[in-house]
């Protein structure tokens, strides 16, 4: 399901319009300032945070002179320069399901306000630290159209952990260290890599349908909106019509 999950929402987001793409486009030069920053380096190969960040940004088509330029910003800061702290919040949207958001901010205050705000508006609750962390683990996904037996090998040879097959192609899951071992391995033998990403995936997903489908996808696309926003991940298993 998780597999089946990335693929609605990499096609949700392709068909994101021009407003919210340059949205997300701030939240990935946000994130990989942030991670130089962090990391202390702007070499993504000493920096596993950078390499996350420019790999999320390169599956949202985040041209690469933007990427390469926010590098750039981002070594070339001196003191004065906004400093993000990464910060996670959880809570319940509709139907029973869980929510975890990733951001990135420089005032913590005026972020969980902000997304408290959501919250309430749109039909849901902020929860407290812990409250639905533990039903979500970190994995790096990737997806390819090809689903042929060579292609499912390769993955296995290299650390992937498991794979899923549906009608738009495989979605492979590794342990988030692992998942660039199995994209070399997957390009080297000349497999597209339609995304790869380290992920926060749910151990078990909650149907949500109707009414409160609707609901959810209002409230996920609120907290997606903040700016301080970076992710937002959820255990709901929604029907392809919503």
């Amino acid at each position: 399901m998780a597999g089946h999950s990335k693929w609605s929402q990499i096609k949700r987001k392709k068909g994101a319009n021009d407003k919210k793409r340059s949205a997300m486009y701030s939240k990935h030069i946000r994130a990989i300032q942030a991670a130089v920053r962090s990391g202390g380096s702007g070499d993504p190969s000493g920096n596993l945070s950078l390499k996350n960040a420019i790999a999320a940004a390169k599956s949202d088509t985040v041209p690469v002179d933007n990427i390469e330029n926010a590098i750039k910003r981002a070594v070339g800061a001196g003191e004065g320069a906004a400093e993000f702290k990464e910060v996670t919040y959880e809570g319940y949207g509709p139907g029973g399901t869980a929510i975890l958001i990733e951001a990135l901010t420089d005032n913590v205050n005026r972020t969980v306000a902000d997304i408290r705000a959501v919250f309430n508006k749109r039909g849901g609750s902020l929860g407290t630290s812990g409250s639905v962390a533990w039903q979500f683990e970190k994995k790096g996904i990737l997806l390819l159209t090809d689903t042929s037996e060579q292609a499912q090998e390769t993955a296995i040879e290299h650390g992937a952990e498991d794979i899923q097959e549906s009608e738009e192609g495989l979605a492979i899951s590794t342990g988030p260290n692992d998942l660039y071992a199995v994209q070399d391995a997957l390009t080297a033998a000349g497999f597209e890599i339609e995304n790869a990403q380290v992920d926060m995936v749910p151990s078990n997903t909650v149907a949500v349908a109707d009414d409160d489908a609707k609901k959810l996808l209002i409230l996920i696309d609120a907290l997606e909106e903040l700016d301080d926003v970076q992710n937002v991940y959820s255990n709901a298993d929604l029907p392809d019509e919503e």
